[in-house]
């Protein structure tokens, strides 16, 4: 558009028709923007030559779509009609951001913000076609993620690609979302179900500490240089492989390699923004990739995953001509044995047991990573977390999932880790207003996306003392819960879409936390350590954690 406009500012032209006149085409617009005399001389200097060059239609249109994008929250908010609610629309920034297409769109979207009068609270953006609204204070995130006009997602190109429309995370609010959230909670996330996990929990963590041990040798001494996010996602991928299929996963075999390859493809899908989910035109033309990539994909998740429900579904049979009924087992067992109207379809069980692999592994890997950077970074609160640890369980001994209880100095450390690095600073997956809604007294329409900016309300002073100071100690001083009661951290969302998996990934990465510090002195590799961000599906390092475990007895 800018170009367009030099060519025809820079261009002589005929005298104008005597009718209409500028003046008359630019009073006669939408009231979109409201203009006084000052701002319409403005506009007709921009557009001169579209006073003289063009037909008087076509100038009304080159200016039409001028105003649309200088409306407040861009053209996408202009194009809604806002008085059928006396609430006003939020304060929003013109034309279309495209912060969201980069590494650091959590940042990029706080500053747009507190650039705004009033933005902090609540702001609106355009993205291409779609709506968008930012809400970076605690008071209207509450009103947000506790309102039933937010109880849906927006569902992208590539999570519908992956079928993820048909699991828990992306499916839309009704019986069928219900019925999945009951079965996960009752059999995956109940407080029995997790104390359940734990001796699987710590099997894993002593064979992270056993790989870590022969890392630390081959550096002669001890101090071996580890790649932290090869380790911890081998871990998390193994404890939600024996979780959901009941069997372990060994990175080493073909079927561990495929099983990676396909997990990284997922996340490259799901983290990658795409203009197509914003402009219909490129959604069809598929310039990124996207859809190729999605069928691709999951006709090998298909295979893989349909293989593993039949080998249980066969199982179950065995069991049953054999003792007169099937054994309890895994989440595909629970599945497989669901009757009526939630019996699900071998398809949708694939979605559904798919998606707990992404959102399983992702959590947990990715906050342990930011947690081990923060102790190698700071020694002296490692000391203090290992100094608990030595009076709980003593040197030598080893952690049991009951002794983290009594670790309130680890438990402050994941805390603030949250704070300061949250896996999801924009919540990771947005909400989607299923009608109109009023929020901070703002009125946000049907069909806008939503946003809470956690990373923003973390680095607010006025909810956080020293906010950018990392600091465990602030938590002895007020106890935050990180649940969603208290949407100053809320790092795993609130209200109806909150993570269902939060206490499991909690007690997991506190248990695994546990035996890493008990164990292992902890050091800077040579390189030292990059807090560099990178945000794609979760907020991760950009150049990954790599350490110097020491053995400490």
């Amino acid at each position: 558009m800018p170009c367009l406009l030099a060519f025809l500012y820079l261009n002589p032209s005929p005298p104008p028709s005597p009718k209409p006149t500028p003046s008359s085409l630019l009073t006669s617009l939408p009231h979109a923007v409201a203009m006084d005399a000052t701002t319409q001389d403005s506009l007709l200097f921009l557009f001169p030559a579209a006073a003289t060059f063009l037909s008087p239609l076509l100038a009304v249109l080159l200016v039409a779509l001028s105003l649309l994008w200088l409306v407040p929250g861009g053209p996408a908010w202009a194009l809604i009609s806002t008085s059928r609610s006396r609430a006003t629309p939020p304060p929003g920034a013109p034309g279309v951001v495209t912060a969201l297409s980069g590494p650091a769109a959590h940042r990029a979207l706080a500053s747009l913000s507190r650039s705004l009068p009033g933005g902090a609270a609540l702001s609106a953006f355009s993205v291409g076609l779609t709506r968008l609204v930012v809400a970076s204070q605690p008071d209207t995130a509450r009103e947000l993620l506790a309102s039933a006009a937010f109880a849906d997602r927006p569902v992208k190109d590539a999570a519908r690609g992956l079928l993820f429309h048909r699991a828990m995370g992306f499916a839309p609010s009704g019986d069928y979302w219900r019925a999945l959230r009951r079965i996960s909670s009752a059999y995956l996330f109940s407080p029995r179900s997790v104390s359940a996990t734990a001796p699987r929990r710590v099997a894993i963590g002593e064979r992270m500490l056993r790989d870590l041990s022969a890392a630390a040798a081959a550096g002669g001494g001890g101090g071996g240089e580890v790649v932290m996010r090869r380790v911890l996602h081998a871990a998390s991928l193994d404890h939600v492989m024996a979780t959901v299929f009941g069997s372990r996963y060994d990175a080493d075999s073909a079927e561990g390699k495929e099983l990676e390859e396909m997990v990284k493809e997922g996340y490259d899908l799901l983290g990658l923004f795409n203009w197509g989910d914003h402009l219909p035109l490129l959604r069809w033309l598929d310039l990124q990739g996207v859809r190729r990539r999605c069928r691709s994909l999951v006709s090998r998740v298909n295979v893989f995953v349909a293989r593993i429900i039949e080998e249980h579904r066969q199982k179950k049979k065995d069991d049953v001509a054999n003792n007169g009924e099937s054994a309890a087992g895994d989440f595909v067992d629970v599945l497989l044995g669901l009757e009526g109207e939630e019996k699900l379809s071998d398809s949708d069980m694939i979605a559904v047991l798919w998606e707990m692999i992404f959102r399983g592994t992702d959590t947990v890997a990715i906050l342990l990573e930011w947690v081990m950077a923060r102790m190698v970074l700071h020694p002296g609160i490692q000391s203090k977390a290992q100094a608990e640890l030595d009076a709980v369980v003593g040197r030598g001994g080893a952690v049991s999932d009951a002794d983290v209880s009594r670790l309130p100095y680890l438990q402050r450390v994941v805390k603030e880790t949250l704070r300061v690095h949250p896996p999801g600073p924009l919540l990771s997956w947005a909400r989607l207003a299923v009608h109109d809604a009023v929020v901070g007294g703002h009125l946000v329409p049907a069909g806008t996306t939503a946003m809470v900016n956690m990373w923003a309300i973390a680095r607010d002073p006025a909810v956080w003392a020293d906010p950018t100071a990392f600091r465990p100690e602030r938590f002895e001083e007020e106890d935050v819960s990180v649940l969603g009661g208290d949407l100053r951290l809320a790092p795993f969302g609130a209200g109806r879409r909150v993570c269902p998996g939060k206490t499991l990934a909690l007690a997991t990465v506190h248990l695994w936390l546990a035996q890493l510090l008990h164990r292992f002195q902890w050091a800077p590799a040579d390189g030292g350590v990059d807090l560099a961000e990178r945000l794609g599906m979760s907020l991760e390092m950009e150049k990954p954690l790599v350490c110097k475990p020491t053995p400490r007895w």
